[in-house]
Parts: C-alpha cells; sequence; structure tokens
C-alpha cells in the first residue's frame, strides 16, 4: 500500500532562493507543455513527452529529468479533467495554468534521502537540505520505500510530500465491528461508541448560508470570499472525517475486531425521498468521504472491510429480528428491547455478512454482503 507523508524542510535563505527559482522554472516548464497538450487534445504522457520534450528543454533551464518529471506533472493534470469528464468532445483542451507556487515533480532520479538530509535538484546543482520530520513522519521513514515525491511552498515553509510503499499491517482475525452512518450522529458502532454529528451539521449550514449570501451579492469581492468560504468547509469536513475514521479504526482494535462492516451507498442520493431544504443538506453529506477514508486506513491495521445492503437496519430490532418502532434517536420493540437507534442498526450491520436472510417478515433480504 502507498501512503504520502509532509515532511518540512529546514533550509537557509539561500536554499529556499533555489528552491523557488526551481519552482518558477517548473511552473514555465509546465505551462508550455500544457499549452502544446491543449492544442493536440493529448492526455497520454508518452505522446506528449514526443509533442512537447525538445521545445520545453531549449525553452527552459531544466535538465532532462525534470522536464520528464514537467511532463507527468502536464498529462496527469489532463487525465484528471478527463476522468471527472470536464474536457469538450471537440476542438482544443481548455488550458491549465500552473502556478510559481505550485508543486515540483520529484522522482528518484532528481532526490534522494540520507538519514535526515535531503539532497535535491536546483537549477545550479544538487543541494542538501536538511529535514525535520516529526514522529509519525520518522515511523514511515523507517517502514516504507521511498517513491515519488512533490515539492511544496506553504506560509510556514517548504515541505516534501513524499510517496512511500508501506508493507500492510499483520492481519488480524476477531469479531465484526458495524458501522452506521448518519445525519443527526456521523457514526455509530455496534459497540455502543456514538459520534455526534450536530456540531459539524451546524457549521455547514452556516456556510451554506454565507455562500446563499455572497452569490446574491455577486461582486468580485464576493466571489473571492466565495472561494475561500468553500475551501474552508471542505478542509474543516476532511479533518472531522479523519479524525472519525482513525477512531473508528482504534474502535475495532480495542474491541478485538478483524472485520468492519460498512453501508452500501450506491444510488443513495436517489433513494432520498424528503423536501428541498432536507434533500439539499443530505446531499452534501460527505458519507463517502468517509466510508473511503475508513478503507483506506483498515490495511494499514491489519483489519478488512466488507459493504452490505443497509435496508431495514434502521428499523429492524436487533434482539429479535422484527420491525421495530423508532423515535428519533431510540428504538423500542414488542420484545422488550430498548436501545440508540443507530447503535441498533450498527449491531444488525455487523452480522449481515454472516447470513443472507434479514428477518423483516416473510420477505427475504437478497444481495447482502460484498466483500
Amino acid at each position: 500500500m502507498q501512503r504520502t507523508i509532509a515532511i518540512k524542510l529546514d533550509t537557509t535563505p539561500e536554499q529556499a532562493e533555489a528552491l523557488t527559482a526551481l519552482a518558477v522554472e517548473f511552473a514555465r516548464a509546465c505551462n508550455s507543455a500544457a499549452a502544446l497538450a491543449a492544442e493536440n487534445r493529448c492526455t497520454n504522457r508518452v505522446r506528449l513527452h514526443h509533442l512537447a520534450y525538445y521545445p520545453v528543454r531549449e525553452q527552459t533551464r531544466l535538465g532532462a529529468q525534470m522536464v520528464c518529471n514537467a511532463m507527468r506533472a502536464v498529462a496527469g493534470a489532463y487525465k484528471t479533467l478527463k476522468a471527472n469528464k470536464r474536457l469538450p468532445a471537440d476542438g482544443a483542451f481548455p488550458p491549465v495554468v500552473f502556478g510559481d507556487r505550485g508543486a515540483v515533480h520529484f522522482d528518484k532520479r532528481t532526490y534522494s534521502i540520507q538519514g535526515d538530509t535531503l539532497s535535491l535538484y536546483t537549477l545550479d546543482g544538487r543541494i542538501r537540505v536538511p529535514m525535520a520530520p516529526g514522529g509519525f513522519q520518522r515511523e514511515y521513514l523507517e517502514r516504507g520505500v521511498p517513491r515519488e515525491a512533490k515539492l511544496v511552498q506553504k506560509n510556514k515553509g517548504w515541505f516534501f510530500n513524499l510517496v512511500l510503499d508501506v508493507p500492510p499491517g499483520a492481519s488480524r482475525e476477531g469479531g465484526v465491528l458495524g458501522v452506521d452512518l448518519g445525519e443527526n450522529n456521523i457514526a455509530a458502532t455496534s459497540t455502543g461508541k456514538v459520534f455526534g454529528g450536530g456540531k459539524l451539521r451546524y457549521d455547514r449550514d452556516r456556510f451554506l448560508a454565507l455562500r446563499r449570501r455572497l452569490q446574491r451579492n455577486g461582486s468580485e469581492s464576493a466571489k473571492q470570499r466565495l472561494r475561500e468560504a468553500s475551501g474552508r468547509e471542505r478542509r474543516h469536513v476532511t479533518h472531522v472525517n479523519h479524525e472519525v475514521s482513525k477512531a473508528i479504526i482504534t474502535e475495532a482494535i480495542e474491541s478485538g475486531a478483524g472485520t468492519i462492516v460498512l453501508e452500501r451507498l450506491t444510488h443513495i442520493r436517489k433513494r432520498v425521498k424528503a423536501g428541498k431544504r432536507v434533500r439539499t443538506r443530505l446531499h452534501r453529506w460527505p458519507w463517502a468521504q468517509l466510508q473511503a477514508m475508513i478503507a483506506d486506513k483498515v490495511e494499514a491495521a491489519g483489519l478488512r472491510v466488507v459493504y452490505v445492503n443497509p435496508a431495514y437496519s434502521s428499523q429492524t430490532c436487533a434482539a429479535c429480528g422484527q420491525i421495530a418502532s423508532r423515535n428519533k434517536n431510540t428504538l423500542r420493540c414488542t420484545c422488550g428491547n430498548r436501545a440508540h437507534a443507530d447503535v441498533n442498526a450498527a449491531s444488525n450491520l455487523a452480522w449481515l455478512p454472516e447470513t443472507a436472510v434479514f428477518g423483516r417478515g416473510v420477505v427475504s433480504r437478497p444481495d447482502v454482503a460484498v466483500a
């Protein structure tokens, strides 16, 4: 599996100046190659290399391998646009603009690591820059094999975003942890742990109200604030999901679970039947991102993920298997069971992979689990 770590560089003023000059020249090379890629509707790296390599070598001070890295960056940008269906079917592609503060792509030929020192290619030859990794980064450096990297300039200085091939954790055998996702509560586990979603829902509603005010305004400053607000909301939601996903992995390990069961959310937006306000809120809810983060972290912990059809899991009593009544966060059943509704749903999800039959009257439950 691959992991990316961000390592802060302890640069001198002279080294920072050299890295800035490299970033400017790399951006110039990428913009030159992007113009040729757009004109020739090219997303293939090898074809772009034949189109742009010699023109870029003549127009910039970059060495041969760094020009190849620029080709890779440009081809990757257009492949992303193509995958997102943002390229026109006919005519030239829209230009992709690389800024001077953009990332500089490095490979094993343009950098090397010796201990806590990083050797980097620059326009005036190699420089040796001390790294300042934290405990988290150092652990991954000891476990993983370095691959490609990107040099990024931020307000706090220069960072080296390094991709590592990390061996997966030892496989864990054990029980099953069900995880139910929702709006009022971001997630609930079958062990009884509940992650409240009220604060995140309030923050997202606040950002939505701000965006609506700015969109009605329509001025240039309002558009600028709109982009800033969108970025803040996205980063905030991502941070919350990272925290919740890490807590779920920790809960699985502490409870002795070897498998995490998640809901299969295919076509969930089409299945939601509610008013416009509720649909707007639900359609912006980051369930898929949270599930992706959980799936990304389980491999390192030696766990596995199973996806199941969640139909009727929120209405069925986990104790007797019959349809129960639910009032907000509480589920009551005629068998006497009274439980937190989301924890009850997570308990139902936990045992679903073991059987293809779900007790809901005389109707069997098809298409239960997919590993």
